[in-house]
């Protein structure tokens, strides 16, 4: 391979990570958050009820977060899980790990669905009682909006969708994830 060939490809690389960084919300851009988030009332299982999201996501059913906190290696444990297509089709898991940026508030993390992908998630909206969570990025190219039950009323997601538009987050392309009645 001559030198040359080496090197436009490094550089070829080195545009396309630059380029997935940006586009996951590495960039500045959109910074409020929610004034505090405790963290431990934060780990636990969220249901993925609506958003904006990554091309993981297309077409899922059944869609969950679970927040695990890995006091050892002071990080966050991340299992994204879904039914890709249907509620019973093949189950889907995307381990994930977080950092948080912002132990003030708790609600800024860095987020690694895999090497050497990185991106920052901001939680911008919490309701009072953990019930249900918002989380967006800095470029606002993806959106989630999850809760603690997956019967939560379409009432309540467009209440939910209407705050994060007061806050100047975009809402435009929402998609709906459905989950399977218990």
């Amino acid at each position: 391979m001559s030198k040359l060939w080496k090197k436009e490809f490094s550089l070829k690389m080195i545009s396309l990570l630059v380029t997935g960084m940006s586009i996951l919300g590495c960039s500045h851009g959109y910074n409020r958050t929610v004034a505090h988030v405790d963290r431990d009332k934060f780990m636990r299982p969220w249901y993925v009820m609506a958003g904006r999201f990554t091309f993981l996501e297309k077409d899922v059913f059944n869609s969950v977060e679970k927040y695990t906190w890995n006091e050892e290696k002071q990080q966050i444990d991340i299992d994204f899980s879904y039914n890709q297509g249907s509620f019973t089709g093949k189950l889907k898991k995307y381990p994930q790990t977080g950092w948080i940026d912002n132990h003030e508030t708790n609600a800024t993390w860095t987020i690694s669905p895999f090497w050497p992908l990185k991106f920052t998630y901001l939680i911008i909206a919490m309701d009072p009682n953990y019930e249900w969570t918002v989380i967006g990025v800095p470029s606002q190219n993806y959106l989630w909006i999850m809760a603690s039950d997956p019967g939560i009323s379409k009432v309540k997601l467009a209440e939910i969708i209407e705050h994060v538009k007061s806050i100047n987050y975009s809402v435009k392309d929402i998609v709906y994830v459905e989950h399977q009645k218990k």
